[in-house]
């Protein structure tokens, strides 16, 4: 089981109260547990995270410097939570729930977020180990306590409700957070730690490796989990706390959300791709009205390649053609200039080691190639680890070194 659901949220918010107060006993009356029941709070915390979070003096209490770094986590996922409360009460126009953490517990939160990503009570019940009845219950409390609907039934299925959907991306956040706080202390004691990123084509063929290569040998016992998924994927993955960093794709105008920040890694050249016997290889200068004699192969309308691809045309005073294939993945786009006379649009480390090989080559076109912004995303609110926040600079540095190479 996740550690994280071993956690009381309770207990959480009272190690803050306890920090502030510098005291068990003033704190125990703030928290309306008693000074036994709060010490053994405090054990029973310390045990779990095999760390020491307070230092105890004849004139009251003060947390380690582990133990201060965990409650700052743990505030701060205590927020989400908050927010997340707040949302579902003022859309239903209800007042204000006060310590929430004492009114909800992590197994209610588990399973509703078990069952929003399952839609199924049965299925979230096998998946995080508990019976059908249980995770029914744990949900309904749930909503008691928030005061809202937060599930209806779909035939045999179970919906979210979009209040749902919006207090669960809260929920994950918080746990998240808690997460990141857990690898701290793993960080602190053995030199490990865990880094989510996701990837999108640009750069998982050449930049992506090479920085996960440099930061594997300066960080041996560190975990690196990389998704790849279409942008909006990632993006909903991001804004949830399942990922750390976004890197890889073209910078959004405007941001794609509110709460994300863009930050500019490197320039890119795109190039018009095709077979390396393509017809317009034997043409000394290939013109703008020369690609409309062949069919192109092309990202669907509203992905910044296929605005790039618009923009190759239209800088030349003229409109795009309408393109045989509307085809987001590389795989497939390169799979098709090997086929015939097709075309497309690429960067030179999405087709490199085709062109290696001989197999696909640039085609130059009358007035040179475009470029685009490669971006880094990143929540706003992120508090990475030092192990987090040492990936991301090396991601700078090595865009740094990229973009000075350019002619």
């Amino acid at each position: 089981m996740d550690r994280i659901y071993a956690l009381n949220l309770r207990h959480l918010d009272a190690l803050s109260v306890i920090a502030r107060a510098g005291s068990m006993s003033a704190a125990a009356e703030q928290v309306s547990l008693s000074q036994p029941a709060l010490a053994q709070a405090v054990g029973k915390l310390e045990r779990n995270l095999e760390i020491r979070l307070f230092e105890r003096r004849s004139a009251g209490v003060r947390p380690t410097a582990v133990g201060l770094a965990w409650i700052i986590r743990a505030e701060r996922a205590l927020r989400y939570l908050t927010q997340g409360v707040r949302l579902v009460r003022r859309s239903a126009r209800l007042a204000p729930l006060n310590h929430i953490e004492r009114r909800v517990s992590m197994v209610q939160l588990r399973a509703l977020v078990a069952v929003e990503h399952c839609s199924s009570y049965a299925a979230a019940a096998e998946q995080i180990g508990l019976s059908q009845p249980a995770v029914y219950r744990a949900v309904q409390e749930l909503q008691d306590a928030l005061g809202a609907e937060l599930l209806v039934r779909a035939g045999r299925a179970v919906r979210p409700t979009d209040l749902a959907s919006r207090f669960v991306r809260f929920v994950r956040l918080m746990l998240a957070e808690l997460r990141t706080g857990l690898d701290e202390i793993a960080a602190g004691k053995h030199g490990v730690g865990r880094i989510s990123i996701g990837t999108l084509p640009m750069a998982r063929t050449v930049f992506l490796p090479d920085l996960l290569a440099r930061f594997a040998q300066e960080h041996p016992g560190a975990s690196v989990e990389v998704r790849e998924a279409p942008y909006g994927e990632l993006l909903i993955a991001l804004r949830h706390g399942d990922i750390d960093l976004m890197i890889g794709g073209a910078i959004r105008h405007p941001a794609p959300a509110n709460d994300v920040e863009q930050e500019a890694l490197f320039d890119d050249e795109l190039f018009i791709v095709g077979n390396s016997a393509h017809p317009l290889r034997r043409n000394r200068v290939v013109t703008i009205q020369d690609l409309f004699a062949y069919p192109w192969a092309v990202p669907a309308l509203g992905v910044p390649m296929r605005r790039n691809w618009e923009t190759l045309f239209r800088s030349h005073g003229v409109e795009p053609p309408t393109p045989r294939i509307e085809c987001g993945s590389v795989l497939v786009a390169r799979g098709l200039m090997l086929k015939g006379e097709w075309l497309t649009l690429m960067s030179l480390d999405q087709f490199l080691f085709e062109r290696q090989v001989g197999a696909l080559a640039e085609i130059p076109i009358e007035g040179g190639v475009l470029r685009r912004r490669i971006a880094m995303t990143r929540r706003s609110d992120w508090r990475p680890t030092s192990m987090q926040e040492r990936l991301a600079v090396m991601a700078r540095e090595m865009g740094a070194e990229r973009t000075r190479l350019l002619p």
